[in-house]
């Protein structure tokens, strides 16, 4: 089985991001005049502290927005999802190519799919955190729309 390429995520951008400037760092510090050295070490080190606290408060603020949007769905997942009708209106014709192929997504996670999608959720979140392809979150989402519609 072959994996493909993902995008960059934040975390390994911000660890290019953090060898790049230690990188440039060193090079400043090594191209500068002995006299010079103290200064520029010193102003490297303010450099690197604020750019470290500056990558603390955003990952702090990525953390807590996760765990409050979690936090959220948990709270507002209650008995009324799960009805005879949670169901109704599920396009399984249209989702049925989508279940014949190779690595394809078990039932289970197109139904929780179209559960999240009757309740709001949009297809970016969905394919995130059901692991998703895009075109049957998308169809999943559009069918959800036109259900409240109706």
């Amino acid at each position: 089985m072959r994996t493909l390429p993902h995008a960059p995520t934040g975390e390994g951008v911000a660890l290019l991001g953090v060898l790049t400037l230690v990188m440039l760092e060193v090079t400043a510090l090594a191209t500068a005049p002995a006299r010079d050295r103290p200064i520029v070490s010193g102003a490297l080190m303010g450099a690197g502290t604020a750019a470290f606290m500056l990558v603390a408060a955003v990952w702090h603020a990525h953390r807590d927005a996760a765990r409050q949007a979690h936090r959220r769905l948990h709270e507002t997942v209650d008995d009324s999802w799960f009805t005879a009708r949670t169901l109704e209106g599920f396009p399984m014709e249209a989702v049925r190519p989508y279940l014949l192929g190779r690595d394809a997504p078990s039932l289970n996670r197109l139904y929780t799919a179209w559960i999240l999608a009757t309740h709001g959720e949009d297809a970016p979140w969905i394919e995130r955190h059901l692991d998703l392809p895009a075109g049957i979150t998308h169809l999943l989402v559009d069918a959800a729309r036109q259900r409240q519609r109706h």
